[in-house]
């Protein structure tokens, strides 16, 4: 197993992890309904990476839980054995031949072609299933799972209680309104809801579907209301940012993604679309709708005149808003500690070229020369127009700066050491035939207007 090979492991290995445990950190649920959470993880047969269908002890479960709240994600990453990829068990040349027979015959488990060889004779020492399954996929000859004949999932009706516990986004397609230049463009809405109350925690329209837009209505949620427990989207490309993905994982904040082509456990949000579109977008001109701030103000306020003050039948008659009055007490506060602002900053990584510059969204932007050839983190506002954002320079996660957009005309005036030769020596062969001193003259009235020095006809170094 190559060092790629092993990394792609490891990384698959603490997301499982991250996958198991994450839920078990959800600052709204009590000790009993975590130890219940983990008595029925350990009933359950986990799809364990490179390993198969595993059971996990109570305690397994309950040694990574600790890890992820102690040390984070980073505290879920499996440890390197100093013996990774080597078989203990068998001699290197039985263990050749096995890895040639699982080559030959793709089609058979390890186990079948483990027991064939023994018959032969090729083979007479002894391994284990764990150890033989290690070796397997050390070698990355494991058998690739089949897909099962059935799906038998089960999709049941699930409520959350406390507001935030849980929160669903998603966008909805309406009718084209105008944009800044007059085109008529699809408006697309984004919203969030609260799955406990119903209420609707956050909506924009743009004319895209955008990660930037989706973090911006997280950010706004951990700042005008609390914690969030989990948020629940699709797999839309505005939800599996690799930024929003760092982002969340910073915050301890768990993203869900449901599979593709289920819709069904995203109910909530797919019902208020039905209600925004029968009672909202039906009753409106499309032709009256000035731009999206028009449609925004218009939506906001039905949502709020309207929307959550109507009995919802979901709630047993009651209000959105009555209900998120009711259970209000149970919304867990955002830390005070934590600063959104830079929580929510994008983070990227960039090499410098050997002119100390570095390119961004199209701009060519200048960084100091000692960071030459080195590969550095810029962190930055996502919503900040790229000519006017802060960007900020960091080398092995220690902030040593900020960067700028290059301004050519100003680096004209920089003095260069080997610029005063080529001139002289360009200056003298072209003027070889004719007049010195107006040659010079000029020349020399030329690089004084741009701030460089100039050299007369003797030799002598002049400056303006």
């Amino acid at each position: 197993m190559n060092d790629e090979e092993r990394t792609r492991k490891r990384t698959d290995t603490l997301e499982f992890r991250y996958a198991l445990v994450a839920e078990l950190a959800n600052p709204y649920l009590s000790s009993g309904q975590v130890s219940e959470l983990i008595h029925q993880k350990a009933a359950q047969e986990h799809e364990i990476p490179y390993a198969g269908s595993r059971h996990l002890s109570e305690a397994c479960i309950r040694k990574w839980m600790y890890a992820y709240r102690k040390h984070g994600k980073a505290g879920l990453e499996p440890k390197l054995r100093s013996d990774a990829g080597q078989c203990r068990s068998l001699t290197e040349t039985e263990t050749a031949v096995l890895l040639s027979a699982l080559e030959a015959k793709p089609n058979l488990a390890a186990t079948t072609v483990l027991a064939g060889l023994r018959r032969q004779g090729k083979i007479t020492g002894t391994i284990s299933s764990s150890s033989l399954s290690r070796l397997v996929c050390a070698a990355g000859m494991k058998r690739e799972q089949r897909r099962q004949a059935a799906d038998n999932e089960k999709h049941l009706k699930f409520e959350f209680h406390s507001p935030l516990e849980c929160v669903q986004a998603d966008c909805m397609h309406s009718f084209p309104v105008p944009d800044e230049k007059g085109n008529r463009r699809k408006a697309i809405l984004l919203a969030f809801i609260d799955d406990a109350t119903r209420r609707i925690l956050y909506t924009n329209f743009a004319f895209s579907e955008r990660s930037v837009d989706f973090e911006a209505g997280i950010k706004h949620i951990l700042s005008a209301h609390g914690r969030i427990g989990r948020v629940y989207v699709d797999n839309g490309a505005n939800f599996v940012s690799s930024q929003t993905k760092r982002i969340t994982d910073s915050l301890g904040l768990l993203l869900i993604h449901s599979r593709p082509y289920t819709p069904r456990g995203r109910g909530k949000i797919e019902r208020f679309f039905r209600t925004a579109r029968g009672q909202f977008f039906r009753t409106l001109d499309p032709q009256a709708i000035g731009g999206l701030a028009d449609l925004s103000v218009r939506f906001r306020s039905w949502v709020e005149a309207e929307y959550h003050r109507s009995p919802h039948r979901g709630l047993n008659r009651a209000t959105p808003l009555d209900r998120w009055l009711e259970r209000a007490s149970g919304i867990i506060a955002l830390d005070p500690t934590i600063d959104l602002d830079h929580a929510f900053q994008h983070e990227i990584t960039r090499k410098v070229y050997r002119d100390s510059t570095l390119t961004l969204d199209g701009l060519l932007y200048e960084v100091p020369s000692t960071l030459i050839g080195e590969r550095i983190a810029l962190r930055y506002d996502p919503s900040v127009p790229a000519e006017r954002r802060r960007l900020a320079v960091l080398l092995d996660r220690t902030e040593c700066g900020t960067a700028r957009i290059v301004d050519s005309y100003a680096n004209t005036r920089v003095r260069r050491t080997t610029l005063h030769k080529d001139l002289v020596a360009e200056e003298r062969t072209d003027t070889e035939d004719a007049r010195p001193e107006r040659s010079a003259s000029v020349t020399g009235s030329s690089l004084a207007a741009s701030g460089l020095p100039f050299f007369s006809a003797e030799g002598e170094e002049g400056r303006q």
